[in-house]
């Protein structure tokens, strides 16, 4: 009779995540299979594949490309992901405070992340327009403009030069560090008031409590932070698809819409997908590194 009632609860469960399952099988864990043979094949979606080997990886490690599709993620991922976090520390400080209307302030700082994507990046697009953007605008009310000339920059170009293009997009991307803020506000909220209040019996200030105790505190929330930044930044695509399409002269080719590009625009499947698995195995293998280091820095309460 246990055992009866024990497998009528089982399939119950089972029937309610059946929907998931059955997407998991087909939406993903399908394609991921199937991506996997394909890195090993030439395939143009319009005749059969055919078994090339290892050649679609050494045409990789011939590609210019490949490695400038590199550069340029990595490039983004070394700025976007320290200062995405740090700022998200920064506001998360700000308004962990018990205040009259600061749920507000929380709100404001979140809603970036629930605004539609592409219209955001369309918004974004404008306002680093180099000739009527309103960014421009503002620097050259506050005279900003006029120092970068004479210090013999000029005037910004953001997304229509090639120094300017993965500034404009990093700055972008700070607009929806809401999300990780709030991740941020729970770890603090976390922190024991004990734990405080002995540091500032003990005579520290503001600046030591934080360096001494809530820091230490919120390196799991920071470690959880980085590798999730990480493996996101890695894979960024929307952003440059839809505002540069990797330009100018390739200043903003991500390694995603490289792979992308491949696919969908040249139509060589097999060599995408091993860019594909490539980009899955970089990831892993830097995931666990930051794993293996974390033990060197991350304090569990």
């Amino acid at each position: 009779m246990a055992r009866r009632i024990r497998w009528r609860t089982h399939l119950t469960g089972y029937l309610f995540i059946s929907p998931w399952l059955v997407g998991l099988l087909f939406f993903s864990l399908g394609p991921i299979i199937a991506s996997f043979a394909l890195a090993f094949a030439r395939w143009d979606l319009f005749n059969p594949p055919n078994f090339v080997g290892m050649g679609n990886y050494v045409k990789l490690s011939h590609d210019p490309l490949f490695y400038k599709a590199i550069s340029v993620t990595v490039y983004y991922t070394a700025f976007q992901v320290p200062l995405g976090i740090a700022l998200a520390l920064g506001l998360a400080l700000l308004v962990n405070h018990k205040l009259k209307g600061i749920t507000i302030y929380r709100t404001i700082f979140f809603l970036p992340n629930i605004a539609a994507g592409v219209a955001m990046m369309l918004v974004w697009k404008w306002l680093f327009n180099p000739d009527f953007g309103l960014i421009n605008q503002i620097l050259d009310v506050l005279h900003i403009t006029d120092l970068l000339d004479l210090a013999g920059l000029g005037r910004p170009q953001w997304l229509a030069s090639r120094s300017g293009a993965i500034p404009a997009l990093v700055i972008m991307s700070l607009w929806g560090i809401g999300g990780s803020m709030m991740i941020f506000l729970a770890g603090l909220q976390n922190v024991p008031d004990s734990f405080l209040e002995a540091a500032e019996i003990d005579g520290a200030n503001a600046w030591q409590r934080f360096r001494h105790v809530t820091l230490p505190l919120l390196t799991p929330t920071i470690f959880f932070l980085l590798v999730i930044g990480t493996i996101a930044s890695l894979q960024v695509f929307t952003q440059a698809f839809i505002m540069t399409q990797g330009g100018p002269a390739n200043a903003t080719l991500f390694y995603s819409l490289y792979l992308f590009n491949n696919a969908f625009g040249m139509f060589r499947m097999g060599y995408a997908c091993a860019l594909a698995l490539f980009l899955f195995l970089a990831i892993l293998l830097l995931t666990l590194v930051q794993l293996y280091l974390s033990k060197r820095w991350v304090h569990y309460q």
